[in-house]
């Protein structure tokens, strides 16, 4: 499953990508566009069946979940990856705050405040850095970091 992205990018031979939008006429684009699977689903409502994908990429899209609905969120997509699952997460870094920003809603974590939210959520950490490489980390807004679904 991918949240964020683009599915075709991921579609290679024994891969069967599935993207997932909260806004239908994203989902119709991204189905015309990529000849994939496309979920109409809100992050607060997921559905997502058990154990069903290896891997979800979730790009630029988890910090728009509010921190009290993000356990539940992150519960929900640690149940849809097999045994031993990955997931990449990249959302813009800040100090554990969140609120409205140009209209959007944004919860903006540091590390130690995302590891422990995917800690709880039953993730072990395979690795994370920052983005852009090669800038002072001041001039790096982007947390990415990988986890695997915990036994």
């Amino acid at each position: 499953m991918r949240a964020g992205s683009r599915p075709q990018d991921l579609r290679r031979p024994g891969h069967r990508p599935v993207g997932l939008d909260g806004t239908p006429r994203f989902v119709e684009m991204a189905r015309q566009a990529s000849g994939c699977e496309v979920w109409q689903q809100d992050f607060l409502r997921l559905a997502l069946p058990s154990e069903r994908f290896d891997g979800i990429y979730a790009n630029a899209a988890l910090f728009h979940v509010p921190g009290q609905e993000l356990p539940q969120v992150l519960q929900a997509l640690r149940g849809a990856l097999r045994p031993r699952g990955v997931l990449f997460s990249s959302n813009p870094r800040g100090g554990n705050q969140e609120g409205w920003n140009r209209g959007r809603y944004g919860a903006y974590h540091d590390l130690d405040g995302w590891r422990a939210l995917m800690t709880a959520a039953g993730f072990e950490e395979l690795e994370h850095y920052y983005r852009p490489s090669g800038l002072p980390r001041e001039q790096q807004p982007w947390l990415a970091s990988v986890w695997r679904r915990a036994a």
